[in-house]
């Protein structure tokens, strides 16, 4: 059975940085696309970053050159590294993991962690 677990997660004040992580196991996470979404109570799911079986990665453009998405399948972790943070990147953020591809929608309709919150302060 697959499982995530993300780890990192915390408050911060804007200009800071947060490390996110997430521990895939059950399978081998090289075969998997891997990705990170986001959520705000009243406001629609987002995808972040996404990074495919290849390393290709993508990220919503509110977070380009911000936010840095990357894995490390000899320990099957994602991670997702996120700079110069502001009040908008408050969210619960999730880990996600896909064998169907790596859209956003593909990365959307497979494995989930159970969340960590980021909480920036002005």
């Amino acid at each position: 059975m697959v499982q995530l677990v993300e780890s990192g997660g915390g408050s911060v004040q804007t200009g800071g940085s947060l490390r996110l992580s997430c521990q895939f196991s059950g399978r081998s996470f090289s075969n998997y696309n891997g990705g990170w979404f986001r959520t705000v109570p009243g406001k629609e799911r987002e995808g972040v970053a996404a990074i495919d079986i290849y390393d290709n990665t993508d990220y919503t453009n509110s977070v380009k050159g911000r936010f840095t998405i990357s894995r490390d399948n000899a320990k099957n972790t994602l991670h997702l590294q996120m700079n110069s943070l502001k009040p908008d990147d408050t969210a619960m953020y999730y880990c996600v993991a896909s064998a169907l591809g790596g859209s956003w929608g593909e990365l959307a309709a497979g494995y989930w962690g159970q969340g960590t919150q980021v909480t920036v302060s002005s």
